[in-house]
């Protein structure tokens, strides 16, 4: 199992629990962005540096990810490739991106961004907030307990 990243986006708070997870739970992690940043230095967690572009960062995840992987991304239609590789995605928010609902979501998605475009619906998500961060933290925790039971 390994946790990757879709790092641009993704709020420190989420980082930082994520670089806790990676050093206490012995996991490997692969944060994956088009901009540099600082990681800690640790045997578990790695940085890769994609080429400007749209997408680039995605387009690296999705050729890396395994089946029975972690990808951390608010990314619906990457959740979507990930998740028919045999991976499973998670929202910065707790959300986990599964099969069962997968499909469901990418519809959502589109519709919002039609409103969006037609100029019925403004506005994006609200900040991340505590609730968010520990929802977070426990599909987290439940995923990596799950899979390295699995692995054992």
């Amino acid at each position: 199992m390994q946790i990757w990243v879709d790092a641009d986006a993704c709020p420190k708070v989420i980082k930082e629990v994520l670089f806790k997870v990676a050093e206490r739970r012995k996991v490997k992690t692969t944060l994956v962005a088009n901009s540099g940043m600082a990681v800690p230095a640790s045997q578990y967690i790695d940085f890769i540096k994609v080429g400007a572009g749209f997408g680039a960062a995605d387009k690296k995840i999705a050729e890396q990810v395994q089946t029975g992987d972690l990808v951390v991304t608010a990314d619906v239609p990457l959740a979507d490739v990930i998740v028919e590789k045999g991976a499973t995605g998670l929202n910065p928010r707790g959300q986990l991106y599964t099969e069962d609902n997968i499909k469901g979501l990418l519809r959502m998605r589109h519709l919002m961004e039609e409103l969006r475009s037609g100029g019925m619906v403004s506005g994006g998500p609200a900040p991340l907030g505590a609730r968010d961060k520990q929802e977070f933290t426990n599909q987290l925790d439940k995923f990596v307990t799950r899979r390295l039971k699995e692995e054992a």
